[in-house]
């Protein structure tokens, strides 16, 4: 079994009960369990402004499936949940993002990992850091990229997966 990061996105409907459902069909799938889910936190958009805030999570899973598989799997419960693609870092129902895999590096343009930028990303970096602050992420922990960023603007809601 691999031990791998998702990151979860949603600023269409109700946007926690999005996160929720996509942590329970990833959890159905039965070469993966999801063992350890963030709180929820409300993030303002990143690249295209034009649009409502999201609400953000990270969760942990230990799975059967290779890296790409593990792809797979996450964007088959995009699909389920209607994830529309038409504006890059557009409005979306649901993102489900691989952070990290094992510690794997990869440049594969299918799946490079770490996800490229997450460590410059607030909405990433809190919920992957209350999961686990000393995950190594492109050689620095969690941590430690989190103290170099601003997010003050990053609210934890109530609400969790």
């Amino acid at each position: 079994m691999a031990r791998a990061f998702l990151g979860l996105g949603s600023n269409i409907g109700d946007k926690a009960e999005n996160l929720r459902e996509a942590v329970r069909l990833l959890d159905a799938d039965s070469r993966t369990d999801v063992v350890a889910k963030s709180s929820l936190y409300s993030t303002a958009p990143v690249g295209y402004l034009d649009q409502d805030d999201f609400v953000n999570g990270v969760i942990e899973v230990e799975t059967a499936r290779s890296p790409e598989e593990l792809l797979a799997l996450c964007q088959s419960v995009e699909q389920s949940l209607r994830r529309v693609r038409l504006i890059r870092w557009g409005p979306r129902t649901i993102d489900v993002d691989v952070l990290l895999y094992d510690g794997l590096i990869s440049s594969d343009p299918l799946l490079t990992l770490p996800h490229p930028r997450m460590h410059e990303r607030g909405f990433v970096m809190v919920p992957l850091a209350e999961l686990d602050s000393g995950v190594s992420v492109a050689g620095k922990t969690a941590a430690e990229w989190l103290n170099d960023l601003d997010v003050s603007d990053i609210v934890k809601l109530e609400a969790a997966f």
